[in-house]
């Protein structure tokens, strides 16, 4: 059954995929924009965010 924390839950895990992959083509680019400190730690703060998230969707959907 669908529940607005689910959607919530859902959008967090977007935002945060979302965050991921533009992370890591500024990384891949060279010279990011934030710098290489700030950008990885927004990259290894959104990939388990992200896992986090999506299986608290799928769970409060059950």
């Amino acid at each position: 059954m669908y529940t607005p924390i689910t959607g919530i839950c859902l959008l967090g895990a977007s935002i945060s995929a979302i965050a991921a992959v533009g992370s890591v083509f500024e990384i891949s680019s060279g010279t990011p924009e934030l710098g290489m400190a700030v950008t990885g730690s927004i990259l290894a703060a959104s990939i388990p965010l992200t896992v986090i998230f999506f299986f608290t969707a799928v769970k409060n959907s059950r």
